[in-house]
């Protein structure tokens, strides 16, 4: 099978049933999907007790779906009721077999396929205006002269702004198939008049690398929000970049990312390790062991190697760490992974509508399965992050306990364990020495208000992007004094000199972050963000040593 096609989806959908949606509807979709119709339908002046011993044979769905357009004392829709079967009986199986139907299927795709049908902008909504952040280089927009700091007013003739859209309104708006012409009308700092584009929308890059940059002089940093068709290609660019600036040292970031499609988490592990290592294998009931081994032709296969996780790190992401850490390759530096270690292959159907089904286990080189139980139900399965919560897990890693029979040893003799994550070589808890309760009345404004200072300041913020020199500008405009005038005249939150003694570097250091990132995009966001990161920065020192 090709690797392309195995698919470890990462936030399954959740469906609500009562016990008629999730009795009926099961029954009714376990022969659909098998494409198998069979019924007969009787005179409609018969009665059902005279005629069910050969109107309801082996194939009970169709049967039941018959009896149902035939009998039932109101009409009813069958594609309805087919649609409300099949994620039933998938509910039956694992937390990620899934349905989509096909008004979600491309969407839920397209950060898989690493590209999306649009005019190419990355927007926010100020005041109820949709405000150009900045334009994706290459695309239709940027082609056409849009630029960062445009209010757009109006969209194919239908004002926009004041109208308190949501961003998926805006981006129902916005996307579309390639070919097709949006217009719009944009407000521009210095012109009087609207200005009108008329744009056709194009293939759109999503990005699956954040950010490649040195941190100190011989150490990079690489950070993946997920695992799309693009992601290598994406990886490998950053990281020869980096090789080129004399990168000895690699923190490859894997925080947050729930995962994707597995061939691109194989073919960076392949980066990493000596000819012939195992990096992943999988099997299930009806797919043979399948090996994937390491090339031996990587580009960084004996630098220093840190390999950052969280709760939220999982499926392409535990087999790549998981890859590191049984070869004793890397050191795995954060909290334990979210533990996800089942494989989905994507089913297509003619409706335009598709399933991901189960169809194998994936096992780390030791032979570790990663998965967490999901056998008390699958909410309590999607709870598991608050329960470790509550554990206090996140505070400190004596709370977290598995069974012998789940101890693994490495070639190197390190224990690892399976069943519920991969657990880091080195904890590092959750952070809140700056957390004060004005910081949590606050936050949520953070970014606003670094939003309305870039639109005010951006012609000198401009100015320091080719010097590199913004943090040092940032650090001199009383950005965190401005910022409490702002929460309490706009929003009526009284500073709280504590809180700020508290929370005031965090404050700071965000605000500064937020709007480099206006500015620069990532690659002012993170170098910033980094003083504030508490695991990023026990990483960089670990190296050191």
């Amino acid at each position: 099978m090709n690797w392309f096609t195995l698919i470890l989806k990462k936030t399954p959908m959740k469906y609500n049933n009562s016990t008629r949606s999730v009795i009926l509807p099961l029954l009714l979709a376990l022969s659909l999907i098998g494409g198998i119709l069979i019924g007969k339908y009787l005179p409609k002046n018969s009665p059902l007790s005279q005629h069910a011993t050969f109107r309801v044979r082996n194939d009970k769905i169709n049967s039941i779906l018959n009896i149902i357009e035939s009998d039932y004392v109101d009409s009813v829709n069958r594609s309805d009721l087919v649609e409300a079967a099949i994620p039933a009986i998938l509910k039956k199986l694992d937390p990620h077999s899934v349905y989509i139907p096909a008004k979600d299927l491309i969407r839920a795709n397209e950060p898989l396929q690493g590209n999306f049908d649009g005019i190419g902008i990355s927007f926010n909504l100020l005041t109820d205006t949709i405000l150009v952040i900045s334009t994706i280089p290459g695309g239709p927009s940027e082609k056409l002269g849009l630029l960062p700091g445009d209010k757009i007013i109006y969209v194919n003739d239908s004002l926009v702004a004041g109208k308190r859209l949501s961003d998926e309104k805006v981006m129902g708006m916005l996307k579309g198939p390639r070919g097709t012409v949006v217009r719009i009308k944009i407000l521009r700092r210095g012109h009087k008049e609207l200005l009108p584009f008329e744009i056709t929308r194009d293939k759109i890059p999503i990005y699956s690398v954040d950010v490649s940059y040195m941190v100190n002089d011989h150490t990079g940093y690489i950070r993946i929000n997920n695992f799309a068709v693009t992601t290598y290609d994406e990886f490998i660019k950053g990281l020869l970049e980096l090789k080129g600036k004399g990168m000895t040292s690699l923190i490859l970031d894997l925080r947050g990312n729930s995962g994707g499609v597995m061939e691109p988490a194989i073919q960076i592990a392949n980066q990493f390790l000596k000819e012939g290592q195992l990096i992943v294998y999988t099997k299930g009931r009806s797919q043979p062991r399948n090996d994937a081994k390491s090339t031996g032709r990587g580009e960084f296969e004996t630098g220093d190697l840190v390999v950052l996780l969280d709760e939220w790190s999982a499926s392409a992401s535990e087999i790549l760490a998981g890859a590191i850490q049984d070869n004793d390759r890397g050191t795995i530096i954060g909290r334990r992974s979210f533990g996800k270690g089942l494989v989905q292959e994507p089913v297509p159907f003619a409706d335009g509508s598709g399933m991901r089904l189960t169809i194998a286990r994936y096992y780390t080189p030791t032979g570790r399965s990663i998965q967490k139980p999901y056998n008390n139900g699958f909410d309590e399965y999607f709870d598991d992050l608050n329960d470790r919560l509550r554990r206090g897990e996140f505070e400190v890693s004596d709370s977290i306990h598995f069974s012998d029979s789940l101890k693994f040893i490495t070639p190197g003799g390190r224990i690892v364990y399976g069943g519920g994550g991969i657990m880091p070589d080195k904890f590092i808890p959750v952070d809140t020495s700056g957390i004060s309760p004005y910081f949590l009345k606050v936050r949520p404004l953070i970014y606003q208000f670094a939003l309305k200072y870039t639109e005010t300041n951006r012609e000198n913020l401009k100015k320091y992007i080719e010097t590199g020199d913004m943090e040092k500008y940032l650090d001199r405009q009383g950005l965190v004094d401005q910022f409490t005038d702002f929460a309490f005249k706009n929003h009526g939150i009284k500073r709280d000199q504590d809180g700020i003694r508290i929370s005031g570097k965090v404050i700071h250091t965000q605000l500064k972050a937020y709007i480099a990132r206006n500015i620069l995009d990532n690659k002012g966001f993170y170098p910033i963000w980094q003083e504030i990161d508490t695991t990023l920065k026990y990483a960089i020192e670990f190296l050191k040593k």
